[in-house]
């Protein structure tokens, strides 16, 4: 698989786990400290070429997405889920971890965000699907993000990210089924 776009990562690490899985060329940001220069970088690439952000997903990879996203608005977003960016011995999270076709998958389904905003699926759709204050709502909203490709997100975020990604409220229904079906398997299994 080759890629026009240029793949925004965290480090070295994560440049040799894109290129055992994809044909691309990457920018590292070096940590969340996101230099001048290298945002420089990553407007002239999403000129050019186009930029898929693909950051580790934790605290520190949502805070470079959110300073490219400042810098660079039209930039496409790729999320991994957590299970597979995490290391075999569990304490490691990151894209270096993950498998060349999880790393595709998620390039697969990169979105750009849409700066419009189009309410679809309101505050009382969260609530009323159990994502916010609950106590599954951190696993359904986990589940949710991975399903529609948009990572995992506190309620207030997935909000956001809904309306930003432009997730239809069908999209969002059939995500919300599969999440109660599973949970009804697992139930049924203990």
């Amino acid at each position: 698989m080759k890629l026009k776009e240029v793949i925004v990562v965290e480090g070295k690490d994560d440049t040799v786990a894109i290129k055992r899985a994809v044909e691309a060329d990457t920018i590292e940001t070096n940590g969340s400290a996101v230099s001048e220069s290298t945002l420089a970088q990553i407007v002239l690439a999403q000129q050019r070429r186009g930029v898929i952000v693909l950051t580790d997903p934790d605290y520190p990879g949502e805070r470079i997405r959110h300073i490219i996203r400042e810098h660079c608005p039209s930039c496409k977003h790729a999320f991994l889920p957590k299970k597979d960016a995490i290391s075999k011995n569990q304490d490691d999270l990151g894209v270096e971890n993950a498998t060349p076709e999880a790393i595709r998958q998620a390039l697969r389904h990169a979105k750009q965000e849409d700066n419009v905003s189009s309410e679809v699926i309101t505050w009382q759709d969260l609530h009323a699907a159990g994502l916010i204050a609950g106590g599954n709502s951190r696993k359904r909203r986990e589940r949710l993000g991975d399903l529609l490709h948009i990572g995992y997100a506190n309620g207030k975020q997935l909000h956001k990210r809904l309306q930003k990604f432009r997730i239809t409220a069908s999209e969002f229904s059939e995500a919300m089924q599969q999440v109660f079906e599973e949970e009804e398997t697992t139930c049924q299994k203990i």
